[in-house]
């Protein structure tokens, strides 16, 4: 199932970089930091799309005092399932995805409940920044859980896959599929396990994959290929990455989008830094 990667030396023959070249090459000469707000903050991030006409997840509700988490119940009443997160997050950290209620408790992907307790502290925890870059105090963003499209549920476990694009000059060069997996509680971020595959520009097929930095050909918990999978809307996925490249101005930029059910494709949020398991 795993394979080691090649020597760092045949690595850089081959033309990949590492962080230090992506930092003074791409991000310093190519990300003014003037506009690392547009990214870095997720509602204006969700407000510039909206201008732009790019589809994003319905906003439910935005939390910024601490007094405010006892409005919770509230807030929540009407939505069955729901997604909150960090608005000055990075890696996935400070998300909490419910997927329903039952009882009195809220139902996480996994089955895993949470109490309304456990959730107004999860929500102080935002507030406070423990999940912000730089540890500033935050606002916690309350909005629509997506639902994962039909064409991803033979290779996934739970959560919601999303597309990571790296849009350099305006281009896109480099694309990837995030898929959940058990040890990610559902999360589509590699830093907590979930299996990056990437996937042909050309074609919108997925190929081969990485989980925790080693090459996977097979999803760890569903045991299905990585490859063959054809993105369904490549070409709209394509042109709403450049979309939303020229809307913040940078030139080196990491775009991740969601396949949901009923919607098609959605920006999920932008990022100045992107990683480069993309590689």
């Amino acid at each position: 199932m795993f394979k080691f990667f090649a020597s760092p030396a045949s690595l850089k023959k081959r033309g990949l970089i590492g962080i230090n070249r992506r930092n003074a090459d791409l991000i310093m000469r190519h990300n003014p930091r003037h506009l690392y707000p547009l990214v870095d903050d997720k509602l204006i991030t969700k407000q510039r799309a909206l201008d732009a006409g790019i589809p994003v997840p319905e906003l439910y509700s935005v939390i910024q005092y601490q007094r405010q988490t006892h409005n919770l119940p509230a807030l929540l009443k009407q939505h069955e399932d729901f997604v909150i997160k960090p608005a000055k997050g990075s890696g996935g950290n400070g998300i909490l995805i419910i997927a329903g209620q039952f009882g009195d408790h809220f139902r996480k992907p996994s089955g895993e409940l949470v109490s309304l307790s456990e959730l107004e502290h999860h929500v102080s925890n935002i507030l406070s920044g423990m999940y912000s870059l730089g540890g500033v105090a935050d606002k916690a963003i309350i909005e629509y859980r997506v639902k994962f499209a039909p064409i991803f549920k033979d290779i996934i476990f739970q959560g919601v896959p999303d597309i990571r694009l790296i849009v350099f000059l305006g281009i896109p060069v480099a694309a990837m599929v995030r898929l959940p997996t058990r040890a990610s509680d559902g999360k589509a971020n590699l830093h907590q396990g979930a299996l990056g595959v990437g996937i042909d520009l050309a074609s919108g097929e997925s190929r081969g994959g990485v989980l925790l930095n080693r090459y996977c050909t097979l999803h760890p918990d569903t045991h299905t290929s990585t490859a063959g999978l054809k993105i369904p809307h490549w070409d709209a996925i394509l042109r709403m990455a450049i979309t939303c490249a020229d809307t913040v101005g940078l030139g080196y930029l990491g775009v991740d989008i969601v396949m949901d059910r009923d919607l098609g494709p959605l920006m999920l949020e932008l990022n100045a830094r992107p990683g480069l398991n993309v590689q």
